[in-house]
C-alpha cells in the first residue's frame, strides 16, 4: 500500500516484558482464533493497519478503498515464544501466495502482511520470507507485504474473540475452524 498520504503514527502499547507485531492473514477472525491458542501469546487484538483513513470502520474497510488490511496485534512473551515461531505459524495457517485474497474473501483488506515494529523484526520477516520462497514449499511466490508499522486501529468490540463467541456460525465452521485444526496438526506442541 502506498502511504503517500501518511496518517499520524499511532502508538502500540506494550508492557516492557512483552513484544508486539501486527499480522494480516486474511479475515482477522481466523488469525485471532489461531494466535490466541499459542503459549506465550498474552493478548491478540483484531484491527486495521496500513491504510490511508484515520480510525476506519469495518464497513469502510469492506469497501476495499481505505488501504487497510485486517490484522491482529499480537502481544507475546519472547521468553516463551519467539517472533520466528510466530511467523512460522502465520505463514503456515494462511495462503501467503494469493494477492489480496484468502479463499472467498477478496480485496486488499485481506492481503497477507507483516507490519513490523522495529528493523530487527523487519529483517527477520524478510529473511524468513526469502527462505520460504527458496524452499519451494509453495507452488507460487509468497506475496506477503513486509512493511514498517505506522498505524493500528482496533476493530469494533463485536469482532474481538469472534470465533469463541460464534463458533457455530457457518463462516466460523467452514473458514475459521479448518485454520485452527491446521494449527493443532502442525503446531500442537505450541498450544496453551
Amino acid at each position: 500500500m502506498n502511504n503517500s498520504l501518511m496518517l499520524p503514527k499511532t502508538e502500540l502499547s506494550c508492557p516492557k516484558e512483552l513484544e508486539v507485531v501486527l499480522l494480516g492473514g486474511g479475515c482477522f477472525w481466523c488469525t485471532e482464533a489461531v494466535f490466541l491458542r499459542l503459549e506465550g501469546v498474552e493478548k491478540v487484538i483484531p484491527g486495521y493497519a496500513g491504510g490511508i483513513v484515520e480510525k476506519p470502520s469495518y464497513e469502510a474497510i469492506c469497501t476495499g478503498t481505505t488501504g487497510h488490511a485486517e490484522v491482529i496485534q499480537v502481544l507475546f512473551d519472547p521468553k516463551q515464544i519467539g517472533l520466528e515461531t510466530l511467523l512460522a505459524v502465520f505463514w503456515a495457517t494462511h495462503d501467503p501466495t494469493t494477492l489480496n485474497r484468502q479463499g472467498a474473501d477478496v480485496g486488499p483488506q485481506y492481503r497477507s502482511a507483516v507490519f513490523y515494529r522495529d528493523e530487527a523484526q523487519g529483517e527477520l520477516a524478510r529473511s524468513l520470507k526469502a527462505k520460504l520462497n527458496q524452499s519451494g514449499i509453495y507452488n507460487s511466490a509468497i506475496v506477503t507485504e513486509v512493511t514498517p508499522f505506522s498505524n493500528f486501529y482496533p476493530a469494533e468490540v463485536y469482532h474481538h474473540n469472534y470465533y469463541a463467541l460464534h463458533e457455530q456460525q457457518p463462516y466460523c465452521q467452514y473458514v475459521v475452524r479448518p485454520k485452527v485444526e491446521k494449527l493443532h496438526q502442525l503446531f500442537g506442541n505450541l498450544l496453551k
